[in-house]
């Protein structure tokens, strides 16, 4: 038996943007767009909405160098690849986050109510996945729309134990179609993740 030390975790690093973004990364010529780019590819039915936001450190510094991915079902509740799905909505998205600012922005369209797989049914909400240097594992949350009559009774919001965390996965409507939800990874506001 050796005492080799164990080998250090990685992190997403400053090639992620390389794999994931090439555009965004000044790496041109590859593909049109990067993946995740336009996730409204047509006419596409449903309210369309813009989220954004920024994701903030303990310290409230806004990380500049994060990628967000969206995954999300259609004004009708449906999936990409389900039948009866709208055809002209991906219901994917990726943005790395702005360099100066650290904002992303997704162009969407306000996701329907999805089956739970116990029965019952979940409130309208978009799944966001984190990335960035320091992070090892992807971090995973969601985004509710406030006012939602739904939210009393989505299953996932009902297995948060401490009832004050709610309010940090709730945007904020900050005018019509324009939705805010800023992410903090650490602090008195942190953003309750899931262990998916």
């Amino acid at each position: 038996m050796s005492d080799l030390p164990e080998t250090a975790s990685q992190t997403a690093g400053p090639y992620v943007h390389i794999g994931c973004t090439p555009n965004f990364a000044g790496i041109t010529g590859v593909y049109d767009e990067d993946l995740g780019a336009r996730m409204i590819t047509g006419d596409v039915s449903g309210e369309r909405i813009t989220l954004t936001g920024q994701i903030f450190d303990g310290t409230g510094t806004p990380l500049r160098d994060a990628m967000v991915e969206a995954w999300q079902a259609d004004a009708g509740g449906l999936y990409a690849g389900q039948d009866g799905a709208d055809p002209h909505f991906t219901g994917f998205g990726r943005c790395a986050c702005d360099q100066d600012s650290g904002a992303f922005t997704f162009e969407t369209v306000k996701p329907g109510a999805t089956p739970w797989p116990q029965g019952g049914m979940q409130a309208p909400h978009i799944t966001l996945w984190i990335v960035a240097r320091g992070i090892n594992l992807g971090l995973h949350t969601r985004v509710y729309f406030p006012g939602d009559p739904a939210l009393e009774t989505d299953p996932v919001l009902g297995r948060i134990e401490h009832r004050v965390r709610v309010q940090t996965l709730i945007a904020e409507a900050e005018k019509d179609g324009l939705y805010r939800f800023n992410i903090h990874l650490q602090g008195a506001d942190e953003t309750v993740f899931f262990d998916v």
